[in-house]
């Protein structure tokens, strides 16, 4: 009797206690309010894009020599059941794949009868496609695959968004960029199983909550992009860490993070998708509550 007594005391306690955590508030400027309101859309504007990630319906990696294609159960690649049932056959030979096809397939919006196929990494990928399915050669490191879309998927169509951490500039950090001389490669890993050699350029060095962190970032152009996970990972925010562009130091070494910003990397709306993963110097003991949630059921 008296445990019952004690529980029925101590849960509206809890409850209270629990009340009165702090929760992430809004915090923002009328005009920074604005710029991430944009960014957000933007964001999900390239997401329903015919290039995005909402409508991938397939990954297929090629075996050495002969793969038959289409829906019909016998071949190789197996299409969904909407595609012809027999589309041709992709040939992988010495690093390369073309193709023969057994069916009305437009290479970039012209009828062949065969070709060598361009993949993804030449930057300029040949993009097969006949009624609502557009599909193109994937590499990854010494693998080829075929990464299929579907133009009426169903998540693109009823995509129901990305809810995000309140927007908060205390997340807006101007930092120091600290240059590796030389740039330094680093192991990043990728849901495949592998690890990729990348180029560091340089490491960011951020102070947050009176403590100091590092992030190392990989050289993309004219942007830094950083790959990392931290203490929401796998709780609020998609477990296998989240990504971040920056744009480069300015001449006196200084840059600006905003975790606004980070955002979830593909592989959260498909398993379709090859990503990296967070390099093991990039998980933070740190819980940055900003930027995007995770996607439904993902972890």
């Amino acid at each position: 009797m008296k445990n019952l007594i004690f529980g029925l005391l101590i849960v509206p306690f809890l409850l209270l206690i629990n009340g009165c955590q702090k929760l992430p508030e809004e915090k923002a400027a009328p005009e920074y309010k604005k710029e991430i309101t944009e960014w957000q859309k933007k964001r999900v504007d390239n997401l329903k894009k015919e290039t995005g990630w909402l409508n991938l319906a397939g990954l297929f990696w090629l075996h050495p020599g002969a793969n038959s294609f289409g829906s019909g159960k016998n071949n190789s690649v197996i299409f969904p059941d909407a595609a012809p049932e027999n589309l041709g056959i992709f040939y992988l030979t010495d690093g390369a794949v073309s193709v023969k096809f057994s069916a009305a397939v437009k290479v970039n919006d012209e009828i062949l009868d065969s070709t060598i196929l361009k993949d993804d990494l030449s930057g300029n990928a040949d993009v097969m496609s006949i009624g609502r399915y557009k599909w193109f050669v994937i590499k990854r490191g010494d693998k080829f695959g075929i990464r299929l879309r579907d133009l009426d998927a169903e998540l693109l169509k009823n995509f129901p968004g990305i809810e995000s951490f309140p927007i908060n500039e205390d997340w807006k950090l101007t930092e120091k960029f600290v240059p590796y001389l030389p740039p330094k490669i680093i192991a990043v890993p990728n849901v495949l199983g592998t690890i990729e050699p990348e180029i560091s350029p340089g490491y960011i060095k951020f102070t947050k909550d009176n403590k100091q962190f590092a992030l190392d970032a990989i050289d993309s152009g004219d942007k830094l992009f950083l790959i990392f996970a931290d203490e929401t990972s796998g709780e609020e925010t998609y477990g296998a860490g989240r990504f971040l562009y920056t744009d480069k130091p300015d001449s006196t070494g200084k840059i600006i993070l905003d975790f606004n910003k980070a955002y979830n990397p593909p592989c959260a709306f498909s398993k379709y998708a090859t990503c990296p993963l967070p390099p093991r110097q990039n998980n933070l003991h740190l819980k940055v509550t900003a930027g995007e949630k995770k996607f439904g059921l993902a972890h």
